[in-house]
């Protein structure tokens, strides 16, 4: 038997996404997005109201990027999402994050976040929806695994638990993609 909750945004897993621009000032910001992933093939999309500082950064700057919210900075990563930069200008450092200049784009790298897409904005609609081009992807030696490639283990990164209010720290692999299924005939 299943039980109908009626029409709820409970998606899982949902992505923490720390989006991080510049302010006109050149005043880093970053706030807290659950609604995004990748649209296509180098492309990621976000859903933003218009009314945050983010929003209106990435317009002014035509670039932004997205870090992955990581277990060991559940507390930061929550705060950037429940404080506006509208009302609070220095949200960023008082998350105790630091930026760095992406080499690819005209926005933050947070230093404290381990994996960060750079990218610049390609469009917009009426609707706050911000899709971007990736032009990088940049991950700290300490989440690589002996081969050079991101190590989940070591990243440890959450998703957001829209029924509960949640955040979960993503598990173990369960199966190998583009291969598990090959046993069904």
């Amino acid at each position: 038997m299943r039980k109908n909750f009626g029409s709820k945004t409970f998606m899982y897993p949902m992505p923490v996404l720390i989006i991080g621009t510049y302010g006109e000032d050149g005043t880093p910001d970053a706030m807290n997005a659950a609604w995004g992933g990748i649209c296509d093939t180098g492309k990621i999309m976000l859903s933003l109201a218009k009314s945050h500082k983010t929003y209106k950064n990435i317009m002014n700057k035509k670039a932004f990027t997205v870090s992955m919210a990581d277990s060991a900075h559940v507390a930061e990563c929550d705060y950037v999402g429940i404080v506006s930069a509208n009302n609070v200008p220095d949200k960023f450092y008082r998350a105790g994050f630091h930026a760095k200049k992406s080499e690819f784009v005209d926005a933050p790298v947070i230093e404290e976040l381990p994996m960060t897409l750079e990218c610049r904005l390609e469009k917009t609609d009426e609707d706050g929806l911000v899709i971007g081009e990736i032009v990088n992807v940049s991950a700290d030696e300490s989440i690589l695994d002996g081969s050079g490639k991101i190590d989940p283990s070591k990243f440890t990164p959450i998703t957001f638990d829209p029924v509960n209010n949640n955040y979960i720290r993503l598990g173990l692999p369960c199966g190998q993609a583009f291969a598990a299924g090959k046993k069904i005939k």
